[in-house]
């Protein structure tokens, strides 16, 4: 039995296909949002909207006791509520970062769509946190 039927077997099953429903939604929404880092009239909204999809992502999988995506945004939210104290452009470290953490949800979310019994390991280039935020 893979994750998600776990997750259908434990949790309402209306909760769970709409956790999925809103977690590919908020996934989908990040690349751009990240890549609009680069341009300072967007700095702030974004930081702030991808510190929102991050915040949202962390409290369902913290319902629902999916750990391993709840540990990768919960770092993220980490980074970015250090970051919405600043403003300007992304650093390249950051944008590329955040796209890392992106591309990691994404793979979860082909795991859970698969109902694959395990999420893949986590991209250990994901480890190396930015320690600079602005250009």
């Amino acid at each position: 039995m893979g994750i998600f039927t776990n997750l259908e077997t434990e949790f309402d099953i209306e909760i769970v296909e709409e956790f999925f429903s809103h977690f590919s939604f908020m996934i989908e929404a990040l690349e751009p949002l990240i890549i609009g880092l680069e341009k300072e009239v967007f700095y702030t909204n974004n930081i702030n909207e991808i510190f929102r999809i991050f915040h949202n992502i962390k409290s369902s999988t913290g319902y629902l006791k999916i750990r391993p995506i709840n540990k990768l945004v919960t770092l993220g939210e980490e980074v970015l509520e250090e970051c919405r104290h600043q403003s300007g452009v992304g650093s390249d470290e950051l944008i590329n970062w955040l796209l890392l953490l992106n591309d990691q949800l994404l793979l979860y979310r082909k795991d859970l769509e698969k109902d694959k019994d395990v999420l893949s390991p986590i991209n250990h280039n994901i480890i190396k946190v930015p320690t600079k935020y602005l250009k």
